[in-house]
């Protein structure tokens, strides 16, 4: 088959009561989308295209037939699928509402905070200790850099740059995702106490990564990014080229969650991330953010990773990475109105206060019933 269908939410409302109950909860969050566009691409080319509500639907998608009709299908289902909660070892992370991870880079080169965390003293120590208390659901430690041109690490100095961070992390109490594209890696972190697998590479990077991450049975996070999927090719950020970045990002993640599938990853397992700023220019990472609703029609927990990112220095007169707050919570904002289940940032504290007037303001629009036609 050729040609391929998208159903991605157009308007999004915050209640249900507000459109007459003719709107979709994304993916078991707080979002609710009221229209939606269908659009059939044939290669690079867009062929068709209609817009539909919740009522609507089922007309529009009884004009397809065959493999088209299958596929959306089991995207409309996958965009009002509700997600279990990702199991943490004794922690449960719920995903009805957005959750913060926070990020503690372990490298002496990392872009967002220059090292800062990389020695496993008091500063590491302290930063870990600030997020967990400000309400990150898990930290995400992580001993490489992945910003474009970064220099590839040895596997055992990556290890001895995460495992202690971990052990810190584990034993204060706090659900722990480790940042990796190595099974190395990955499994020198479970061992010492990680719950989570976040691989930038999608699981693409060493050939052993799919099955070790399955017999893991752990949650795993995959990201989009466009680099090619082997060892010796190292920069993530290489070869990229997009006909359309928002279908094209959707038709690469779908591969990846179908090979995590077929590997024996259980379903619940596998959250998607469309890879904000992996490979991509300002206006193909705008374009990604004005679309995120469309990604839960592949069925999945979603996470976005935008916080202090290239774009919001290209956006704000080249602000600095530790400048770029205000652009980071409006980043995370977004992510909380497409209804995303993970927001990776570097500032907790006030994403998670952004993220509690958010959801106050989503919680009194959801039981507001005044407008309500009975």
């Amino acid at each position: 088959m050729t040609e391929r269908i998208y159903i991605q939410p157009l308007t999004l409302v915050p209640s249900p009561q507000s459109v007459d109950g003719d709107a979709v909860r994304l993916g078991g969050s707080m979002a609710y989308a009221h229209t939606f566009a269908i659009t059939i691409r044939d290669g690079a080319q867009v062929v068709e295209r209609a817009t539909a509500t919740p009522r609507e639907m089922a007309e529009v998608l009884g004009d397809l037939s065959g493999p088209i009709l299958d596929e959306a299908e089991a995207q409309w289902a996958n965009i009002g699928r509700q997600h279990p909660p990702l199991q943490c070892g004794t922690r449960t992370v719920k995903l009805d509402e957005p959750q913060v991870m926070g990020i503690l880079n372990v490298t002496p080169d990392s872009f967002s905070d220059g090292g800062k965390f990389n020695d496993h003293g008091t500063m590491m120590r302290v930063q870990a200790a600030m997020m967990h208390e400000a309400g990150a659901a898990l930290i995400d430690i992580g001993g490489e850099s992945t910003r474009p041109g970064a220099k590839a690490v040895w596997e055992g100095e990556e290890i001895e740059r995460v495992v202690p961070a971990i052990q810190h992390c584990v034993k204060m109490g706090a659900a722990v995702s480790v940042d990796t594209r190595r099974p190395g890696v990955m499994q020198a972190a479970l061992d010492a106490g990680a719950h989570v697998i976040n691989d930038v590479s999608a699981l693409r990077h060493d050939p052993r990564s799919l099955q070790f991450a399955a017999s893991t049975q752990r949650p795993v996070i995959l990201m989009h990014a466009p680099g090619p999927s082997n060892e010796a090719a190292q920069d993530l950020h290489d070869d990229a080229t997009y006909s359309n970045v928002v279908f094209d990002v959707f038709d690469w993640l779908k591969e990846r969650r179908d090979a995590a599938l077929a590997a024996g990853i259980a379903r619940e397992n596998i959250v998607l991330d469309p890879g904000v700023g992996f490979g991509k220019s300002l206006a193909e990472n705008l374009a990604l953010i004005n679309a995120l609703p469309l990604f839960h029609a592949l069925g999945q927990p979603l996470l976005l990773g935008a916080s202090r990112k290239r774009m919001i220095g290209a956006l704000s007169n080249e602000a600095a990475a530790d400048k770029r707050l205000g652009g980071s919570l409006a980043l995370a904002m977004r992510g909380m109105e497409a209804g995303y289940h993970l927001l990776r940032v570097h500032d907790v504290a006030e994403t998670v206060q952004v993220r509690n007037v958010w959801r106050g303001l989503r919680d009194a629009a959801l039981t507001d019933f005044a407008g309500l036609v009975v």
